[in-house]
């Protein structure tokens, strides 16, 4: 094996052992500093510079620590004198993705070029293959997509919901929720109208954050889908971290409903709430899943 395809090939193994096993610093190297990647969530033009790459990292190793894969099943790389590429299929997902469709692979490419005598990663394509739904047959259900599709598709929207608030973009945030939608939030009032509503909510949060990283996820996330509604719920986790290392790290209980509309899930309900001390009647926003 020629030296430079041995070099990039290694280097490639461990930036993916990196990603498995969420270190940052290692998926931070051999990365150029204007680094492009278009990932499988928004935004949609891509992220661009380190550190834009450095914040969508948290809510993936989040859902990662859930127990899905992230693992190299075929890599082949093409390398000149100073510019090469590679591209690759890897197992990325839970064991209960898989088990419904073990077929499916992230498809990844890798732009190399190098620089002070060593390659660097300038650019990465990340993405999962469109799969059509398979025609309906004889005696199948006709009120929409097929149940487990239609999960996937809830939950691949939370994972991007997740990306989107890490990366503070607050357009990619909104794109799934209705202009119609009603939420029960942690602050008064007591219910928030329409899309610009949740819009300035979000953007309250975002500015709150400043320049402090900001991750969400819902570890314990669990999904029902009947026909064109779908009903989440489970734990909240937001955790917001600055430059100093100080974290404000807080729980609370979240249940959404999204209706499928023209073919697309958007949320139409949400209610947020801490539990309340009853002797006090103070939010209890310090509790941890016990």
């Amino acid at each position: 094996m020629p030296a430079d395809e041995k070099q990039i090939r290694t280097l490639i193994e461990r930036w993916a052992a990196a990603v498995h096993s969420g270190d940052m610093n290692g998926v931070l190297a051999d990365h150029a500093t204007d680094i492009v990647m278009f990932d499988v969530p928004p935004p949609h033009r891509g992220v661009r510079g380190i550190d834009a790459y450095r914040e969508t990292w948290p809510p993936f190793f989040g859902w990662q620590a859930q127990g899905a894969s992230f693992d190299i099943e075929s890599l082949d790389i093409v390398a000149g004198d100073d510019v090469a590429f590679a591209y690759a299929l890897l197992r990325c997902g839970t064991p209960e993705d898989l088990a419904a469709d073990p077929e499916n692979r992230l498809r990844l490419t890798l732009g190399l070029r190098k620089q002070d005598g060593r390659w660097v990663v300038a650019h990465e394509h990340h993405s999962f293959p469109l799969a059509d739904p398979a025609p309906p047959q004889d005696g199948d259900r006709q009120d929409g997509a097929d149940p487990e599709q239609a999960e996937e598709e809830v939950r691949l929207l939370h994972r991007n919901w997740f990306n989107e608030t890490a990366a503070k973009d607050l357009d990619g945030m909104m794109a799934r929720i209705a202009g119609d939608v009603v939420s029960y939030e942690h602050d008064e009032p007591l219910q928030y109208v329409g899309a610009e509503a949740v819009r300035e909510v979000c953007a309250r949060g975002l500015a709150a954050a400043a320049d402090a990283s900001v991750s969400l996820d819902v570890p314990d996330l669990k999904i029902l889908v009947r026909g064109d509604i779908a009903v989440t719920w489970g734990l909240n986790h937001v955790r917001v971290e600055d430059g100093s290392g100080e974290t404000v790290d807080t729980w609370s209980r979240g249940t959404r409903v999204f209706e499928r509309r023209d073919g697309a899930w958007l949320m139409i309900h949400q209610h947020l709430s801490f539990p309340h001390d009853p002797a006090t009647g103070e939010a209890k926003t310090t509790l941890r899943p016990g």
